[in-house]
């Protein structure tokens, strides 16, 4: 059982303090994960609905095996434990970035051209 997205209702206190279910709709993710922190699905059980098809699905990755220095990975881990990730994580992050930023460039070039 899984719940059901984030449902719109009054507050965002816990279900059994307010007698109503809590507003994830207007929850910043923070919000939403601090109340999840907090709070038990058990207060929300009566809510859950069986999901026969996976509603998250992670998309397959592929190994990529990189040589780096000893230097320059410990620097990598110690910028990500201060961001709360695993290196391998903020390597992607970075990854993604940087490609996000080409691909800009690219479009932008190509529209002046056209």
């Amino acid at each position: 059982m899984m719940k059901k997205g984030r449902e719109k209702g009054s507050s965002t206190e816990s279900k059994s303090k307010m007698g109503g279910r809590p507003d994830f709709e207007r929850m910043s993710d923070e919000e939403f994960a601090r109340f999840w922190e907090t709070h038990s699905f058990a207060d929300f059980w009566d809510e859950f609905e069986l999901v026969r098809e996976p509603v998250f699905v992670r998309r397959p990755k592929k190994v990529v095996s990189l040589r780096l220095e000893r230097e320059l990975l410990d620097l990598l881990e110690m910028l990500a434990r201060e961001k709360g990730l695993g290196y391998t994580a903020l390597i992607r992050m970075w990854i993604m970035e940087r490609l996000r930023q080409e691909l800009a460039e690219r479009q932008r070039k190509e529209e002046g051209e056209g």
